[in-house]
């Protein structure tokens, strides 16, 4: 066989292995934006929505297996989301579960905060528990506080906001978060935790809740829905 024909077949069989390769990347991608964990395992499944999905279509939500909601109200001292009270009555509208989330600013005043999440969140007993959203965030807060000032200042938010909903909050921490302050053994609260896919195990303690992916796309939704399930 020549060099030529060697050669060729050479590109020929690179360029096979390649179309194989894309056409699997592909098949990953698609399936990535339909996964959800499977339903035997994860009896309660649902969402984590704010203003940044854009319109909602609650009855598709419903449909493609929502049994709750939770939505952000408010983060830090001064922000609130303008869909929150709209998109709390178009969910209970459609007899889901809904629950709302603060995420926090490690940099604000804890009083702030919690002044800011019970003026748009009402006291209801049917709401879900409140969940507190906590990442590390350089961008609102460039220098973080030490442990004992941060479990301070939560301690205080907790108080407040535990207060007017009449339930304990769940702390929603991400692997970095716990990571700098290993909260899991510092606070006795249920914890929400975060990993697409892979069920995570970067907390001491168990968690209840768990944002298996953030990348699931439904018809109802403009963009990527973060999926929750509960561990029953």
């Amino acid at each position: 066989m020549s060099k030529d024909r060697k050669a060729a077949r050479r590109r020929v069989g690179l360029a096979i292995v390649l179309l194989v390769l894309i056409a699997a990347l592909l098949g990953a991608w698609w399936e990535a934006r339909r996964w959800t964990p499977d339903r035997a395992r994860f009896l309660v499944q649902g969402a984590w929505l704010d203003t940044h999905d854009g319109p909602v279509d609650w009855p598709i939500l419903k449909a493609r297996g929502a049994d709750f909601v939770y939505l952000t109200a408010s983060e830090g001292p001064a922000r609130r989301d303008e869909a929150f009270t709209a998109a709390l009555e178009a969910a209970r509208e459609q007899k889901l579960k809904v629950g709302a989330v603060h995420v926090y600013d490690l940099c604000a005043p804890a009083d702030a905060q919690a002044a800011n999440f019970v003026t748009i969140v009402p006291r209801d007993r049917a709401m879900l528990p409140p969940a507190i959203a906590l990442d590390l965030d350089s961008r609102s807060c460039p220098a973080p506080p030490g442990e004992a000032a941060m479990q301070s200042e939560l301690t205080t938010f907790l108080n407040q906001i535990e207060k007017h909903a009449e339930f304990k909050a769940i702390l929603m921490v991400s692997r970095s978060f716990e990571a700098r302050y290993h909260l899991a053994t510092m606070v006795d609260r249920n914890l929400w935790v975060r990993q697409d896919f892979f069920e995570p195990g970067y907390t001491a303690g168990a968690w209840v809740m768990w944002t298996a992916t953030t990348r699931l796309r439904i018809d109802g939704v403009a963009g990527p829905v973060r999926w929750v399930v509960v561990k029953t």
